[in-house]
């Protein structure tokens, strides 16, 4: 099966905390990259379907609750 990407868009304020988290933890198989922009960043994450959604989930969950 291919591999699928999801996107999350993470506010400025949050992307440096995201980003040091995401550096720390060992991600394989899952790939992420970050598109930054002036309000903020996009964080997208590709690998395995099920677990590219899962990361996006998390991500948009942890946005919410932190």
């Amino acid at each position: 099966m291919a591999d699928a990407t999801y996107v999350n868009f993470v506010p400025a304020g949050k992307r440096d905390q995201l980003r040091q988290i995401l550096e720390t933890e060992d991600t394989a198989p899952l790939i992420w990259r970050e598109r930054r922009s002036f309000r903020g960043s996009e964080f997208y994450f590709s690998g395995p379907p099920a677990l590219a959604r899962k990361a996006q989930a998390y991500v948009a969950e942890w946005l919410i609750t932190s």
